[in-house]
């Protein structure tokens, strides 16, 4: 299943708990899903991580919860293999502009 946001092509969404490493250059979007919809509410980008606890570790991820139950976090990624952090970030940033999600309100440090 895929998800476009902007003009790219997401791979998810899939639950939060679903996920396990590794995990390559990608971006990635935290969403809540209240019944059948989904928003967004956190952007950000990562490199290479073998971290199972990645994203319960993310200084956001309090924030997420007040967004959404655990079992109601989605996650999608835009994989990005090679890519350099600038290049992420710039897409990130994209998002963010367009969307507006919640938990990157005070996000000046992009993962």
């Amino acid at each position: 299943m895929t998800i476009q946001i902007l003009s790219y092509e997401f791979l998810g969404p899939i639950q939060l708990s679903e996920w396990g490493p590794p995990m390559e250059e990608v971006l990635y979007i935290i969403l809540s899903k209240n019944k059948e919809t989904f928003q967004i509410i956190h952007v950000g980008e990562s490199g290479k991580t073998d971290d199972a606890g990645f994203f319960t570790k993310n200084i956001q991820f309090k924030c997420w919860l007040s967004h959404a139950s655990e079992q109601n976090l989605h996650l999608c990624i835009y994989p990005m293999w090679g890519s350099e952090p600038e290049q992420r970030q710039k897409i990130v940033h994209k998002i963010i502009e367009k969307y507006n999600p919640p938990c990157n309100s005070d996000d000046t440090n992009i993962e």
